[in-house]
């Protein structure tokens, strides 16, 4: 098997807590080649996508990444081609899904660039009212301001295209500062953005659930630390075990089949209180700490997911 890592270049990468480099990792493992490349080594040339990529054997020992000499290859020369470049999802990142669009029916993309475009992480959830808390979307700083007020007690205001807890603010209705962090984040009501009613039950954590191919395969608890409100772990948060309770399990099933539908493989949603605030599909993190957590290999679980995907998505060919 041949597969390309389209992502962040290695040396950003932080082996201790990535999940891309584990999944390479696994890949090397079992004797399949890998190579890698930047959103910008894509190329497209008389209706072919091609990529310069290098190839790369990873160990799990240092310096981890063994690189070869970089060379063109067209998408079709790979069977996997893993779409692993973090966040910002901006217009760069949206322009490498239409070269990953031309991709021939032999070459598995993951996630399914359509699917990428399409959705976006936090309207998707939108997308299954019964599940996701009181939301308004807007950029009307007005509008804005008394949803704030309406709430009966703390709200959650943050920016529609963020990623890692950017600009995620807790505000309440008689907060002074309120209609000036609306004018912020809204760049005075130029850009959208999402309110929220406040779920106190994040103090006690943000429940992290990882499904491969519209299945959960494991889940934790990314609790705030004392000097940030926010269950990000590069924040300060820290990662506790749990289970999936009966409202999981229904939310999970719910969205199971459109992301099987969608083509969107490795997908790690956003639960607190029960409720589904966020549907991550572009880079989701949170294999190695849960492989800590339950001394589990999550890594081979989603690579022989997307095997079996690939033979799905030949025999359709």
């Amino acid at each position: 098997m041949r597969h390309l890592f389209v992502m962040d270049p290695l040396d950003r990468i932080h082996v201790s807590g990535d999940s891309t480099y584990i999944t390479m990792l696994e890949c090397s493992r079992r004797g399949h080649q890998v190579w890698m490349c930047v959103p910008g080594d894509l190329i497209g040339r008389c209706g072919e996508a091609l990529a310069r990529a290098t190839p790369v054997r990873t160990t799990e020992e240092a310096p981890f990444f063994h690189t070869g000499d970089a060379e063109d290859f067209t998408l079709g020369h790979f069977d996997v081609v893993w779409m692993r470049k973090d966040p910002p999802f901006d217009m760069h990142y949206v322009f490498s899904t239409y070269l990953l669009d031309m991709a021939p029916p032999s070459t598995l993309v993951v996630n399914d660039p359509a699917g990428l475009k399409l959705f976006n992480e936090k309207m998707w959830a939108l997308r299954f009212p019964d599940f996701h808390p009181e939301t308004l979307v807007s950029n009307n700083i007005e509008r804005l301001s008394a949803f704030v007020k309406e709430q009966p007690g703390k709200a959650v205001i943050k920016p529609w295209d963020g990623n890692g807890g950017r600009g995620v603010l807790i505000t309440h209705g008689a907060d002074k500062n309120l209609r000036s962090m609306i004018e912020v984040l809204s760049a005075n009501g130029r850009d959208y953005v999402i309110a929220q009613r406040y779920l106190p039950g994040v103090e006690k954590g943000d429940k992290r659930i990882l499904l491969f191919d519209g299945e959960p395969v494991g889940a934790m608890l990314r609790v705030p630390g004392a000097d940030d409100h926010r269950g990000n772990m590069h924040v300060g948060a820290s990662v506790q075990p749990t289970e999936l309770d009966e409202r999981d399990v229904e939310i999970c099933q719910a969205l199971g089949p459109e992301l099987k539908r969608h083509g969107q493989v490795f997908v790690g949603i956003d639960v607190i209180e029960g409720h589904l605030t966020e549907i991550n599909v572009t880079s989701p993190t949170g294999i190695r700490e849960m492989n800590t957590l339950y001394n589990t290999r999550l890594e081979a679980t989603l690579v022989d997911a997307v095997l079996a995907r690939l033979a799905t998505h030949r025999s359709r060919a």
